[in-house]
């Protein structure tokens, strides 16, 4: 009986580890983000929850100068091209499960510096807090 009990207790908490929000970042070698201040943000084709819009407006409240659009190019030059995946999933309504975003050299698309955030049913927030999060770690100094 003492090993159910602890077989359960063990298993409870690995499920419960495994439902944590996590993020992960990245930044290429010798990546130096410090001279960016004009993006671009890509919107996917699909998206009609306007991230590339949350994406932009971040990026001009953290002090950079930042458009969007559906083209894969910008109109004007830009010093970064932002690109991103959003992944959603049910639970009694939608919740932006997974953000990641990608900072990129606009002439060659080389990823720069990446940012993930993971966020299960129990540790939701919005999509503007998740867009908040991942660029908060992506520029953070």
């Amino acid at each position: 009986m003492r090993t159910l009990r602890n077989t359960l207790l063990c298993t409870a908490a690995f499920l419960l580890l495994a439902a944590c929000a996590n993020m992960k970042s990245t930044k290429a070698p010798g990546a130096d983000l410090t001279p960016l201040k004009t993006f671009y943000v890509q919107r996917l084709p699909a998206d009609q929850r306007g991230i590339e819009r949350l994406i932009s407006e971040r990026l001009n409240a953290l002090g950079y100068r930042s458009t969007f659009g559906l083209d894969p190019k910008p109109a004007a030059d830009v010093d970064a091209l932002v690109t991103y995946q959003d992944r959603w999933m049910w639970d009694i309504t939608m919740y932006m499960l997974q953000l990641d975003v990608q900072v990129r050299d606009p002439n060659t698309s080389m990823v720069l510096a990446s940012a993930q955030s993971y966020r299960p049913s129990l540790q939701r927030t919005t999509p503007a807090g998740m867009v908040e999060e991942v660029l908060d770690e992506i520029f953070k100094q």
